[in-house]
């Protein structure tokens, strides 16, 4: 807190502690020594530090800023006087040493230079600033009563080195890694940060002091992926004495071979009996794969394919070909696989050209073969036979599983729709011959009151008949199927 002195008399004889302060001065400069400072014993506070003080007599004000200043590079302190009088400004150090009185400099320090002396400013510039020259420094107006006030010199020293300390310096895939970064002898302890390529991560960060200065390490745990090799991870670090201080590691992250299987020969389309087939293997990984072989899986290779290196050539395929065909790569991490399942289908169907010489044509459809004991379904299509003796294959009806899964399903609609038919037509005959039955049996029938009745005399004969009188009578019989 800025502090203001209380008037008190300067020590000597009688007629010198009656003199004016200005006049006491300069007989202490005369006689080659610089003024004693006021004691401190009549120091007091005032209410804040960058406020304004009130000389008591004449109404001058003593005004000073704090400095801060990064080690080894330039402070400069000023003490400035609002409505000056020609009062005389000196300033001293934290030892209470006079630096300057007025544009005098008693102290032997050269890094102590004047800037600007006027009646109401004393600027004074310290160069190489160090951590011992960290304190409070005096600014002082000799008035009646002198007044005082300080300000605060606070020096930063940015982290004199930033290493990276790596647990391995070569990491498997899938791996843990701890890695440190230290700063070292900084003022006030730095703050670390971590940083994977443009994302942040979250360390773990210990300060130790050492005397006035902080050594900061931060611990970072990190698991690794193909994905972070040749990745860098950087330790930045927040200071307020510099920006922008960094220093990164990359990552180097071993991995199996990553394996993939790709078709050359057909480009694309079915593998059909009869064609050629390509096949190559590509791997990858760190280090680079150096075994890489080929093998059919729960099976036999068949004699006629050929392996060369990366790459698998069937010249001429048939059924006995169907399977998975495997790739396998590795190197010193590890083995991987990529397998490949070949589905050979029949040869294509040729089919003659239409004719326009003859009204007659025969069309023979082709059978459908039930797909579920083979490998492929069978190819729908037609053959026309025409008058010319001329044949022109056309191809194969379809290129593609579309067109044939196609046909297929249009099959099927065609024999649901046959099966319906024959449901409803065996419908409309069970109808017909219903119908003709009930036309048949249609008649007249009595009751049992009636039985008889046309032997008997009168109605009470009829009755006792109709009852089992006449037992003799011949009986219908009527059935109901």
């Amino acid at each position: 807190m800025p502090a203001l002195r209380s008037p008190e008399p300067v020590p000597g004889s009688r007629s010198e502690a009656e003199e004016p302060p200005r006049r006491l001065l300069e007989l202490q400069l005369s006689r080659g020594s610089a003024p004693a400072p006021p004691r401190p014993g009549f120091l007091r506070s005032l209410c804040c530090r960058f406020s304004d003080v009130s000389s008591q007599g004449d109404g001058q004000n003593l005004v000073t800023e704090d400095v801060t200043v990064v080690e080894g590079d330039v402070a400069t302190i000023s003490c400035r006087v609002k409505n000056s009088d020609d009062s005389v400004i000196q300033l001293l150090n934290p030892n209470r040493q006079t630096i300057y009185f007025r544009d005098f400099r008693p102290l032997k320090d050269s890094r102590f230079q004047l800037v600007n002396f006027s009646n109401s400013e004393l600027r004074v510039s310290l160069t190489n600033v160090s951590i011992s020259d960290e304190g409070r420094y005096f600014c002082q107006l000799y008035t009646d009563p002198p007044q005082e006030i300080y300000t605060t010199i606070t020096v930063l020293v940015p982290p004199r080195n930033l290493v990276i300390d790596i647990e391995k310096e070569t990491a498997v895939e899938g791996e843990e890694i701890e890695l440190n970064c230290t700063a070292m002898a900084s003022r006030p302890a730095t703050t670390i940060r971590w940083f994977k390529g443009n994302k942040e991560l979250t360390g773990k960060s210990e300060v130790e002091r050492w005397s006035d200065m902080y050594t900061v390490t931060s611990q970072l745990l990190l698991k690794v992926g193909r994905e972070d090799d040749g990745v860098p991870v950087i330790c930045l670090v927040d200071h307020p004495a510099v920006k922008d201080l960094q220093t990164q590691r990359y990552l180097e992250v071993m991995y199996k071979p990553q394996v993939r299987v790709s078709q050359n020969y057909p480009l694309q389309g079915l593998t059909r009996e009869g064609e050629p087939l390509e096949l190559t293997c590509t791997a990858f990984g760190k280090p680079q794969p150096t075994d890489m072989r080929w093998l059919r899986v729960d099976d036999e290779m068949p004699q006629h394919v050929v392996v060369s290196g990366s790459n698998l050539l069937i010249s001429n395929l048939n059924k006995t070909d169907n399977g998975t065909y495997r790739c396998e790569a590795s190197n010193a991490v590890g083995k991987s696989h990529a397998d490949y399942m070949l589905f050979v289908y029949d040869p294509p169907t040729t089919i003659p050209p239409p004719t326009t010489t003859t009204t007659t044509t025969t069309t023979i459809p082709t059978t459908i073969t039930d797909t579920t004991a083979t490998t492929e379904p069978a190819v729908h299509g037609f053959t026309q036979l025409p008058n010319s003796a001329e044949e022109l294959d056309y191809g194969d009806l379809s290129d593609s599983r579309a067109g044939e899964e196609g046909a297929i399903r249009s099959v099927d609609h065609a024999v649901v729709g046959g099966v319906v038919a024959v449901v409803v037509f065996a419908m409309l005959c069970l109808l017909i011959i219903l119908g003709r039955y009930f036309a048949r049996h249609k008649g007249t029938y009595f009751t049992h009151e009636a039985k008889g009745a046309d032997d008997a005399a009168d109605a009470d004969t009829a009755i006792i008949n109709a009852e089992g009188g006449q037992n003799n009578s011949e009986e219908k019989k009527e059935y109901f199927i």
